[in-house]
């Protein structure tokens, strides 16, 4: 797998001054828990699943997620997983290319259960996503996940998901979410990335993000962010990568603010129609809301429509300006200012090698665009098909 396959070779050469690299779904969690991307989740009973899984796949998507939880009614969990079953064996019969595959469970027990009815397709799934995580109930899941991975032989990789009340009420929050941070450190070779559940945060304050709104803009929602970063996602050796919550809008309706993309961007790539587009679907509160993500400490983003995955990936990709930056960073011994090579900023190497780190991780599995390539080329080559 490789981010950016889809687009044609010639123009991927215009677009990056280092190419991303490949990636396999047994290489190192640290790896495939940032080049995961915009994750797409698709109902579980979804009746054209394995066609929507190839569909994404050709399109670009990198990691997918079947979910069985709050995406389908509750009287629809035996029907999902049946047809969850069915689906991927069939995608295991065609031999087809898939992304990424992970399954959102409801119980702990699902886990095997699941893996035995997937057969021969079960090494198709890279691992599960675990809802509602907490102290309490989380260690069941991992312990299932455990068993489950040394009994079949299969490497199952775990995506907790911060979401309940306990973690967004100020009087619990801190309190669980270092218990959560001793639970995932036991069992952390099989942690690949801890995600967000901004809808579930939300529904306990009664509130939604609107589409002209970030998550950032939602006071008690963004407060949980970011105490989860805090606690969860550091730098120190201890945290883990930490994915930016969904984005739930695909049309646009009636707008109470001005669009939030710059319209010169577009104009000096002859990319108007580009930009229309974006507005018309509410993308551009997407694309401010990944561009906070990052600035956030948040790796990758949830998705539920194809049309949101090319903007989270051309958002990824490492500037020219960026690499530069934490080549020069990387470069110093013992620490030390310095201007950077675009003269316009100080890099400490100190203050700043984390990130410079972090940074260069990115660059291996989105690439770094070529000396003056814009986002807005990199989103429009990535939507092209």
């Amino acid at each position: 797998m490789r981010h950016f396959d889809h687009i044609d070779t010639a123009h991927r050469k215009h677009l990056f001054y280092r190419h991303p690299r490949r990636f396999e779904r047994h290489d190192d969690p640290a790896v495939l828990a940032v080049a995961l991307g915009a994750t797409l989740y698709s109902p579980a009973t979804r009746p054209v699943l394995a066609d929507d899984i190839e569909k994404a796949s050709r399109r670009g998507v990198m990691s997918m997620v079947v979910c069985l939880e709050d995406a389908i009614a509750d009287a629809d969990v035996a029907a999902g997983e049946a047809n969850a079953v069915a689906q991927l064996r069939a995608l295991r019969g065609r031999g087809a290319d898939v992304p990424l595959l992970f399954v959102r469970v409801r119980e702990p027990e699902q886990i095997g259960d699941l893996v035995d009815r997937l057969g021969d397709a079960a090494p198709l799934v890279s691992g599960f996503v675990l809802p509602k995580f907490g102290p309490a109930g989380g260690g069941a899941f991992l312990d299932a996940l455990a068993d489950t991975s040394a009994r079949t032989g299969l490497r199952l990789l775990a995506m907790p998901v911060i979401e309940s009340p306990e973690a967004v009420y100020a009087e619990t929050r801190t309190e669980m979410l270092h218990d959560v941070a001793r639970l995932l450190a036991k069992h952390r070779e099989r942690i690949l990335a801890v995600r967000l559940g901004a809808a579930d945060m939300s529904a306990a304050y009664g509130l939604r993000r609107p589409p002209d709104l970030t998550i950032y803009d939602i006071r008690p929602v963004a407060g949980v962010i970011c105490d989860v970063v805090n606690i969860l996602g550091r730098a120190d050796g201890t945290g883990f990568v930490v994915t930016g919550p969904v984005w739930e809008y695909f049309s646009a309706g009636e707008r109470m603010f001005k669009p939030q993309l710059r319209q010169s961007p577009f104009d000096a790539q002859h990319a108007a129609p580009l930009r229309q587009r974006l507005i018309t679907s509410d993308l551009d509160g997407l694309i401010r809301e990944v561009h906070l993500d990052k600035a956030n400490g948040l790796t990758g983003k949830t998705v539920i429509h194809p049309s949101h995955v090319a903007a989270v990936h051309a958002l990824s990709v490492v500037t020219h300006e960026e690499y530069c930056d934490a080549a020069d960073i990387l470069g110093v011994a013992g620490g030390g200012a310095m201007a950077s090579s675009y003269a316009n900023k100080m890099n400490e190497a100190k203050p700043h090698r984390a990130w410079a780190e972090r940074l260069m991780l990115r660059a291996r599995v989105f690439g770094v665009a070529a000396e003056g390539v814009t986002f807005v080329e990199l989103l429009e080559a990535a939507g092209s098909r």
